[in-house]
């Protein structure tokens, strides 16, 4: 993504080492030398350049268990991880979900996610492999839900993936546009509420569940009028879940238990990682010899009716907007600036109940917190802006367990109200606006 920092952008490219760099002048956060070598595509000698390139066929046909893409996630260590997926585990999702959502040609999905989200390859490859249309909405149409719905209507729109931040806007301002469509609904938990008011309007709805080294998607389901929270269904094709006790004994029908995925989705690993790799992709037990299952840390239970349920996080890894966040990662560039010793990052619901970032900092000896406006501009070199802090509250010292560890639970709740600088409207636009 563009629009990520360029040291965060410098790092993967560093890291993944491409062969080449397809970009265009516009991109201003690439490193300005180094790494790979770049085909500028909008600059005035490309066709040139493409021309002298050798037009070479490809001497062997591609492996299933080649790479297909490596693609990069929060890392709990302050620097993100490169996911490598095989061209099985794409072929996989990409077979079952055309198959599963009846995409035919005359379908027309619209795609509002960024290359750099791993839900982004279902909203490409699915409709592209069945002959269907991908409708691109821009940024702004993305960040508008005004203009998003008028591109779902104007396009003819039958089929849509996005998380539920996004899909709660839509319903909340303009329900009518999702009429006749057909919803896919990931990348957090779905409130109950969500999803009573999807059923009401569209087409039909699905929550779609999986972290990025199962393959985007690893279980869907249906959403009925089933009582209680939104489950995540059963495991698509050639997909196994478990769900496990600590000496990895399969649990009953309603006990929680840790989450583990198997089957052809599971990816090869972490790129340059391989104690990280080793210690998430272990053996499966109850697979054929050789096989691997990934431990989500997704805590979760069978439920009475054979439907996956969602229960939590085994660790301090969230969602934010439907994308994946490690605390830990933020709460390392916190520390690296001079000024703070100790930092821990919660995210605690505001006002309207959604989901929000806040740090909570202890100064180094002898200094004090720089102002918020400081801090911020620190860790928006480093990090996207959904993983930048919405609060950051100073404290003398981090409340701890008899252990030593942070004691969340004793952290302070933020006013979120009270942290709204507000001032009276100095113009008749914005008496309007308030009123």
């Amino acid at each position: 993504d563009p629009e990520y920092p360029a040291d965060r952008i410098g790092y993967i490219l560093d890291d993944a080492r491409p062969a080449a760099l397809l970009t265009d002048s516009s991109v201003t956060t690439l490193p300005t030398t180094g790494g790979p070598r770049r085909v500028v595509l909008d600059a005035p000698d490309v066709t040139a350049a493409l021309a002298g390139l050798p037009a070479t066929a490809p001497t062997a046909r591609a492996h299933p268990d080649n790479p297909a893409y490596a693609i990069y996630t929060s890392g709990s260590t302050g620097r993100p991880k490169g996911v490598v997926v095989s061209r099985r585990n794409i072929t996989n999702l990409v077979t079952d979900m055309r198959e599963r959502f009846d995409v035919g040609a005359a379908d027309r999905l619209v795609a509002v996610t960024t290359i750099a989200f791993d839900i982004s390859a279902l909203e490409l490859f699915v409709p592209l492999s069945a002959g269907a249309t991908v409708v691109l909405a821009s940024r702004d149409e993305v960040m508008e839900p005004a203009a998003l719905a008028r591109l779902i209507t104007r396009s003819g729109a039958t089929l849509m993936q996005a998380t539920p931040t996004l899909w709660q806007a839509l319903v909340s301002e303009h329900p009518q546009a999702l009429a006749g469509l057909r919803v896919l609904v990931g990348g957090e938990p779905v409130p109950a509420g969500l999803a009573g008011r999807l059923r009401e309007l569209a087409a039909g709805v699905s929550n779609v569940y999986g972290p990025t080294e199962t393959t985007v998607w690893s279980t869907t389901a249906r959403l009925t009028d089933r009582p209680g929270l939104p489950p995540i269904g059963g495991p698509i094709a050639n997909t196994r879940a478990y769900v496990l006790g600590p000496a990895l004994e399969p649990a009953p029908a309603g006990i929680a238990g840790d989450l583990y995925l198997a089957g052809d989705g599971v990816a090869r690993g972490y790129a340059n990682r391989f104690g990280l790799t080793a210690e998430r992709f272990v053996a499966d037990p109850f697979g054929a010899p050789g096989s691997r299952m990934y431990r989500t840390g997704d805590v979760a239970r069978w439920a009475e009716d054979g439907q996956l349920e969602f229960v939590g996080r085994v660790d301090d890894q969230i969602k934010i907007r439907g994308f994946r966040v490690e605390l830990g990662e933020i709460e390392a560039v916190l520390t690296e600036h001079e000024d703070i010793a100790r930092a821990t990052v919660a995210a605690r619901p505001d006002e309207s109940g959604e989901a929000r970032l806040v740090a909570y900092l202890v100064a180094a000896s002898g200094r004090t917190v720089p102002a918020v406006d400081v801090l911020r501009a620190h860790v928006s070199t480093r990090l996207p802006d959904y993983m930048v802090p919405a609060v950051l509250m100073t404290l003398d010292a981090l409340p701890l367990t008899p252990n030593g560890k942070v004691d969340r639970k004793a952290l302070p709740a933020p006013d979120f109200a009270a942290l709204v600088t507000r001032q009276a409207p100095r113009t008749p636009q914005e008496e309007i606006l308030c009123g």
